[in-house]
């Protein structure tokens, strides 16, 4: 509650976050869900997410490990896999996916404890619809994540990863 009344201006308080904040509560349910997995749990933990992702429209695996001061803005569509690591004073957007590279066909599964998705370090920003992929990726302290932008090599810290626009995108094409 704190993240989110901190990192929205247009908060007017605690109680309109707890009670309407999609973030708020799928993070909470990512949470105990989380606390449950650490202790051995496996299917309880996943239907509790799962079920937060049909009321929210937010995916967070509950073997992701999620620092302090997470706030998720508006939420629809944001995707965190189950070996995503994200520090602490994180916020991200909706539309954001925290996913896995394709393992290529023929290739064999990865083992487990792998990591196949990204590592978000402190102080970071993440805007709507950005996709950062890959268990090698890291995203620096304090760096800014343009939307729209695909990230699949990592970031040093204070980076700032501009978005890409249709528009830009259609340009380069056209250059291209």
């Amino acid at each position: 509650l704190h993240a989110a009344y901190e990192c929205d201006p247009a908060a007017t308080g605690v109680d309109e976050i707890l009670l309407c904040y999609p973030g708020t509560y799928a993070i909470t349910v990512y949470r105990m869900a989380h606390a449950l997995l650490r202790e051995g749990a496996v299917v309880i933990p996943r239907i509790m997410t799962e079920l937060a992702h049909r009321r929210t429209g937010i995916d967070i695996h509950p073997g992701a490990e999620i620092g302090a001061l997470f706030f998720i803005d508006h939420g629809t569509g944001v995707v965190i896999g189950e070996t995503t690591l994200i520090g602490e004073r994180v916020r991200i957007y909706q539309g954001v996916t925290l996913g896995a590279l394709t393992v290529p066909q023929g290739e064999t599964r990865p083992t487990p404890g792998h990591r196949r998705h990204p590592t978000i370090e402190d102080n970071v920003v993440i805007y709507a619809n950005a996709t950062i992929l890959g268990g090698d990726t890291v995203i620096g302290k304090g760096s800014v994540i343009g939307g729209n932008a695909f990230v699949t090599t990592s970031v040093p810290p204070g980076s700032k990863v501009p978005g890409s626009s249709r528009t830009q995108r259609q340009t380069a094409e056209l250059r291209g």
